[in-house]
């Protein structure tokens, strides 16, 4: 049986909160740098229903739109910034075959829990995964309704 302290479980929830900002942060991030190489201007909302005076916070926390203008971007760019996050798994796959520290080894509660609240942020979002499959449509709704943004991750 797992016995801990309230201090430690403070602890834990406390690094696990932490890992959940810092991921999402550099999830969103990692969609923006994957556009921004590819030469799309894109822009990223931070609680983007916060100015609606939507109370709902089961919204979006983030999202990054990318500029659509007469050389819209390809496809590709689009998927593969969509699949980005996935990069921010790389440090726990590396513990895997030994080739980096394994968060699970040392016992530390708290870290288990940052290295989970991490993972977690690596996974590409249900928007994102559709913006990996219907990109092209995404693309030519955009560019057909005048818009100068596609709103994607």
């Amino acid at each position: 049986m797992l016995t801990t302290s309230p201090v430690g479980l403070l602890t834990i929830a406390l690094a696990l909160l932490a890992a959940v900002a810092a991921g999402t942060i550099a999830h969103e991030l990692a969609h923006a740098a994957v556009l921004r190489a590819a030469g799309v201007a894109c822009e990223i909302r931070w609680l983007p229903a916060a100015g609606s005076g939507d109370s709902d916070r089961r919204g979006p926390w983030a999202t990054v739109n990318p500029r659509v203008d007469a050389a819209s971007p390809s496809p590709v760019v689009l998927r593969i910034a969509a699949l980005a996050p996935l990069v921010l798994a790389l440090p726990l796959a590396m513990a895997l075959p030994g080739l980096g520290p394994n968060p699970f080894a040392n016992g530390s509660l708290a870290m288990q829990a940052a290295a989970i609240g991490w993972l977690g942020c690596a996974l590409p979002s249900p928007q994102d995964f559709s913006v990996v499959w219907y990109a092209d449509r995404a693309l030519a709704r955009a560019t057909a309704s005048g818009g100068d943004s596609v709103d994607s991750a």
